[in-house]
């Protein structure tokens, strides 16, 4: 399609009916594009919320670790002689910043008398690749590095796993056997909403974290619906525990592992942390998530016609595999049928390999008996966005070059905002639409006003 002018576009989409616009910049790669949109037809803006930010983050670290929920405090836990596996997420999830916190951990756990030469650190790798020893480092810190022997967890190597037991879902559990030996078991990590478990953080320290390829499989299969042809299981979605039955099994199977204490960390939405949870590694994780919807479920009065969404930027929006979770979270806030117009410049369209290669199916039905065949988390993902795109037309301004790639997966590119609000009107047929603004949508929850 020919791109047309804003004002143009302005015309269009208002029949001709001269109303008040709003300029609105939505982070586009490393820069920015305006978009002007009519003020009356904005039901609903979504951003994170503002909060208090961690200032002291040693002192914040003490604090919660001394002050735990569900749980004595750590050095009540531990005693002199203990053998202290520490659970650490991978090269995936820097964003953490495991580094600003590791340090206190240790030097908590050696004033109760566990010198760094009885810690271990352990990758939880779950089924993505080993980790390098440089890696290591942009995980947990060089200081860490040099005090504590830190090892990937290697979910295909069955000699060193050891069976926990079997959830009432028939998934048989294995975990690192090394962890499982462990006097004290510890559990780190980052709570942000999930698209599949619900939530990060917490029971993920688990499974899939160091838990065996085999386990991992049966756990995911569950966000598959139990009616072959029918796609997604609709429980297994951001934001849902209690019906959510991949939740509902990790829990089972971090049971089973039978952790000693969490330490998890919450974010605010400029990245900065917004506070640490520690104690019970259910307990402690569910006052996160509640703080999780506090700062990013957002209440919206309800579904749009058209959501207009940006990942955030770089890297937010560096990829297709990245960019999903501006997607997902923009499907949850439009009509059935309504359209959703996303920017993402996807620098690196094709990557990951996978994730791009779960396109070549022609339908469906082929993809879904593909990903129930050999499920992974990126044919998961893939089998996803075009499930949403199936189901509402889905816009993305991106770069020219990726305009073949997004055709293929059943998208519709466009090159500026004022190509895709043509595209957008086109789709839904009427004038009389709402519309949903969403400037960073890989962050920020919908939560339908009851």
């Amino acid at each position: 399609m020919t791109s047309v002018s804003a004002e143009c576009v302005h015309m269009l989409i208002m029949g001709g009916i001269a109303v008040a616009n709003r300029t609105i910049d939505f982070r586009y790669g490393h820069s920015e594009l305006k978009i002007s949109l009519p003020e009356e037809k904005i039901i609903n803006e979504v951003y994170g919320r503002p909060c208090e930010v961690v200032e002291d983050i040693p002192s914040a670290v003490r604090t919660a670790l001394r002050q735990p929920i569900g749980t004595p405090p750590l050095k009540k836990i531990v005693k002199p002689g203990d053998r202290v596996a520490v659970i650490v997420s991978d090269i995936t999830r820097t964003w953490v910043r495991f580094d600003q916190f590791l340090p206190v951990l240790l030097d908590e756990l050696n004033e109760a008398g566990i010198p760094d030469q009885n810690i271990f650190i352990t990758i939880a790798v779950g089924a993505h690749r080993l980790n390098t020893q440089e890696e290591f480092a942009l995980i947990c810190g060089r200081q860490v590095c040099e005090r504590i022997e830190i090892v990937n967890h290697d979910c295909h190597n069955e000699a060193e796993l050891v069976y926990t037991g079997t959830t009432s879902r028939g998934v048989e559990c294995r975990i690192n056997k090394r962890v499982a030996e462990a006097d004290i078991k510890i559990l780190t990590g980052g709570i942000v909403h999930h698209m599949m478990a619900g939530y990060g953080g917490g029971r993920k320290a688990i499974l899939p974290g160091i838990s065996g390829f085999k386990a991992i499989q049966g756990n995911h299969l569950l966000c598959m619906n139990q009616v072959v042809g029918q796609g997604i299981n609709p429980n297994c979605v951001s934001g849902a525990i209690d019906d959510n039955e991949m939740n509902q099994d990790m829990i089972e199977q971090a049971a089973l592992a039978k952790p000693d204490f969490l330490l998890n960390a919450v974010f605010a939405p400029d990245g900065r942390f917004a506070k640490f949870v520690s104690g019970h590694w259910y307990d402690a994780w569910l006052a996160g998530v509640t703080l999780v919807d506090e700062i990013y479920g957002v209440s919206v009065s309800e579904q749009a016609d058209l959501v207009i969404a940006s990942a955030g930027g770089f890297p937010k929006d560096i990829n297709l595999y990245q960019g999903l979770k501006t997607v997902d979270n923009a499907y949850m806030a439009v009509k059935p049928g309504g359209v959703i117009l996303c920017f993402m410049e996807l620098a690196d369209i094709k990557e990951p390999p996978e994730f791009a290669d779960w396109f070549k199916y022609k339908t469906a039905l082929e993809q879904e008996m593909a990903l129930r065949e050999h499920f992974t988390i990126p044919g998961f993902l893939a089998y996803k966005l075009a499930d949403i795109a199936r189901r509402n037309p889905l816009i993305v301004v991106t770069k020219p070059e990726n305009a073949a790639f997004i055709r293929n997966a059943g998208m519709f590119p466009a090159t500026t905002a004022a190509e895709a609000l043509a595209i957008a009107q086109e789709k839904i047929g009427r004038t009389d639409f709402t519309i949903t603004i969403m400037p960073s949508a890989a962050n920020t929850v919908p939560v339908i006003a009851k």
